[in-house]
């Protein structure tokens, strides 16, 4: 099962069925998922408990029910084509990488493969055309096939395995470590080329997340104001970061229609992928997205997702086991801790990508929650003595948290659309 669940990785980002002749047309994902998802029931393997499981199954209900409540029966079938098979990898990497080797193994693959697309966007760079066909953009901005032909797709990719590569980086020999080091460099250029201001600040929060866990918030503050201001200059596309430019009023400005589209429809959204029937520009932004096409209920599920993969990792970090009392115990966390920092890391870089982009059912998010969830659910049973999540104690925390964040949306697009007159 985990070596086709590899594959199904590599096909996913790589996507060599998009460009290859001999493979164009055919369903190449569809059977290896399915193969995969055939296997994993065949092994047997005893299902793990997580809220995760459950709340990712309801959000998937919600989102074919509201094709149905706007008028789209069809809809559901849609979503079972489109949606499904991200529930169904999730399921499959959250249920099979509960052991760290396979985490680092499933790592790096995401690396390499992310490193491949860099390559790529290097060599479009220089020459105009990838080896895919696909032309450098017209903005001068790089991009791949398939789910990332959009520079800030590919931007989110190398953010989100960025702190893995550093992990594989630390972990490994010396021929390793020249390796790691070398596909951290290209995909550090690969943002650089996408010019994209979320994967941008991705990185920053990323290495601004690492000092402060090391060094302390004042450290951290005072580095990333540097930082920030580096990237300024490199970045043309930085130095344009406020609400009055064209590109970011465009995107304030469509925020805002979608705070108003979930007004008009507060339960259950305008519907999966109908914010552009409303819209002309998508919301770039995930959690407006989400609020918008799925409505309150929706929403709700969607941050129970999030935050619950959040406190996974938070958890692990904030264990600390005394290493006099508890030796063992210690010794153990002391294993588990430089993941979930890891993790941790590759969370907080990809949703400041999100918060920037409408990529609230990209498969590579996913993918990246699943690790997370198998990672604790491992964790659990090699350090012991750490909480199993229960939606019955802990469900109904998200309501308010839900209300508390959309009240925040709500006052930071009127702040911005002020800053913008």
């Amino acid at each position: 099962m985990f070596p086709l669940i590899l594959c199904y990785v590599v096909l996913t980002i790589v996507r060599p069925q998009e460009y290859i002749p001999a493979l164009l047309g055919v369903p190449v994902l569809p059977i290896v998922l399915a193969l995969a998802f055939a296997a994993w029931l065949a092994s047997g393997a005893r299902r793990p408990r997580a809220p995760q499981f459950i709340i990712l199954l309801a959000f998937f209900a919600v989102l074919m029910f509201s094709e149905v409540a706007n008028g789209w029966v069809g809809g559901v079938k849609d979503q079972l084509g489109k949606f499904g098979p991200v529930v169904l990898t999730f399921f499959m990497i959250a249920a099979a990488c509960n052991t760290q080797r396979r985490i680092l193994v499933l790592m790096a693959v995401m690396v390499m493969c992310a490193t491949v697309l860099a390559v790529h966007g290097i060599g479009q760079a220089n020459t105009g055309v990838g080896w895919t066909g696909i032309p450098l953009g017209d903005d001068g901005r790089i991009q791949y096939v398939g789910i990332f032909n959009d520079p800030n797709d590919l931007g989110m990719l190398f953010v989100s395995v960025f702190p893995m590569a550093c992990l594989l980086l630390k972990r490994a020999g010396f021929f390793g470590k020249l390796f790691w080091l070398a596909c951290i460099l290209t995909l550090l250029y690969g943002v650089r080329l996408t010019n994209s201001r979320g994967a941008m600040l991705g990185v920053l929060v990323v290495a601004g997340g690492y000092i402060w866990y090391r060094r302390g918030v004042i450290v951290a503050g005072v580095l990333g104001a540097a930082g920030l201001a580096v990237m300024k200059l490199l970045s043309s596309r930085m130095q344009e970061l406020d609400a009055g430019e064209e590109s970011a009023s465009g995107r304030v400005d469509a925020w805002y229609e979608g705070l108003q589209m979930f007004k008009s429809h507060p339960l259950f959204g305008v519907g999966p992928g109908n914010f552009t029937d409303y819209n002309p520009l998508t919301a770039h932004n995930s959690f407006v997205l989400v609020l918008a096409e799925t409505g309150f209920v929706g929403y709700v599920l969607w941050l129970m997702l999030i935050g619950y993969t959040f406190w996974m990792v938070a958890t692990v970090l904030r264990l600390k086991p005394d290493p006099i009392t508890d030796p063992e115990r210690h010794a153990a966390w002391s294993i588990e801790r430089p993941m979930a920092l890891t993790l941790l890391l590759s969370l907080c870089g990809m949703f400041t990508c999100a918060f920037f982009l409408s990529r609230s059912y990209m498969i590579v998010l996913y993918v990246v929650l699943a690790i997370v969830t198998g990672f604790y659910l491992g964790a659990r049973e090699r350090i012991g003595d750490m909480p199993s999540f229960s939606m019955s104690e802990s469900g109904m925390r998200w309501v308010p948290a839900a209300i508390g964040s959309i009240a925040g949306l709500f006052v930071l697009v009127s702040i911005l659309l002020r800053t913008e007159g």
